[in-house]
Parts: C-alpha cells; structure tokens; sequence
C-alpha cells in the first residue's frame, strides 16, 4: 500500500493519500485545506484518484474538498450525517480555517459500506461521539480514525454533535475489533498502534 501524510490548513489536520501499488488507482483522506500540495503529492506519487473520503464534516478536514474534486475527477463521499454540513459549512467555522469553499458529495457512505480501489479495500465504520457523522475507514492492517481516536487522547466532544458517552461506545468497538498490532492514522498528531493505545491511552484505560 501506498501512504503519504501531508499536514494542511492551519489546524494542521492529517490528509492521507492512499494507493494500490499494483493499479496506481487511489484515495484521499480529508483533503483540509491546501489543495495545490495535495494534488502535487497525487501527481509525484502517479496515482489516478478515484475516491475522496472525509472522515466528519469539520472544516479542517474538509476545506480543500471542492478543489480536490474538481481537479481529481475523483468521487466525493461522506457520512450522510455531515452531509449537509460539507455542502453548506457554517460561516463561523469556516472562518476559523480562513473559509470554506463547499463541496457537493457524490455519495453518502453509511456502516459497512466497502469501497474497492484497485487491490485495496475500504471498510466504513461509523464511529460517532466527536461528531455525528465521525466514521473510521479500515484498509489493510490500518485503521484511520479521523478525530475519533488520537494518539494518546480522543475527539474531544463540546462541539454540535459531540457527545462523550457516544464516543466512549465507538472506542470500545475499536479496541473490541481491532488487533492490537493494527497500524493508527488519525487525523491530527501522530501514528499509532491499537496496542499502543491500549497501553497507554488514558481514555482507553478500562476496555
């Protein structure tokens, strides 16, 4: 599998792009913001994107979706939850990132939706707590968890939507789920292991 981690916009969130060594077809994970890095990396990487995933509908993992679009070809899909969020985001959050061009989703992904781009298979899990519309994707030995499950911390939950008990429900289904050797890709700071976080993620202390 092909991965690039790229930081953009000016929360710095983690946009991932994933691709099929074998085809070059590909995918973007939560394009937020920086549109002409992003397609540069594509480009070097010589993949055909075929899919742009948003992980929730938050403007810093949102914000450079259109562009990414429109210069990809590629199919826009998120949670149907945040739907209506990442065709019209809220002028007071979008201020926050320097505004927020919106995008219209071709797709709207739900639980157990499975994706295939080349050899590569990616399976949605709606993982809601952060926001309603949170979902984690599975490729592989790797989990990307979007602001579900950080390294060392979690979503946090005082934003529209959020709800703690809700993502304490989503993180049992990942530690239940998921081996501990399971590669973490969240959508901001570092990589992580499930096992690592089991070990020593304080909101996971329990499970």
């Amino acid at each position: 599998m092909i991965l690039e981690t790229l930081l953009v916009g000016p929360l710095q969130a983690n946009c991932y792009i994933v691709g099929c060594e074998d085809t070059k077809k590909g995918f973007i994970i939560d394009p937020g913001g920086d549109a002409e890095r992003i397609l540069a990396a594509v480009e070097r990487l010589g993949l055909e994107i075929e899919y742009i995933f948003d992980t929730h509908e938050h403007v810093d993992h949102i914000a450079a979706n259109q562009a990414v679009k429109d210069a990809t070809g590629a199919t826009l899909v998120v949670h149907e939850d945040g739907r209506e969020q990442v065709e019209c985001p809220h002028p007071y959050w979008a201020s926050m990132v320097g505004g927020v061009e919106p995008s219209q989703p071709d797709e709207s992904m739900h639980e157990g939706d499975t994706y295939e781009i080349g050899t590569l298979t990616v399976r949605v899990l709606h993982t809601p707590g952060h926001s309603l519309a949170c979902v984690c994707l599975a490729v592989d030995d790797a989990l990307f968890t979007g602001d579900t499950l950080f390294a060392g911390s979690v979503g946090r939950t005082d934003f529209p939507g959020g709800d703690m008990a809700t993502l304490e429900r989503s993180l049992q289904r990942l530690v239940e789920e998921f081996a501990d050797e399971t590669k973490l890709y969240p959508g901001h700071m570092t990589s992580s292991t499930i096992g690592e976080e089991k070990r020593s993620n304080p909101f996971l202390q329990g499970m």
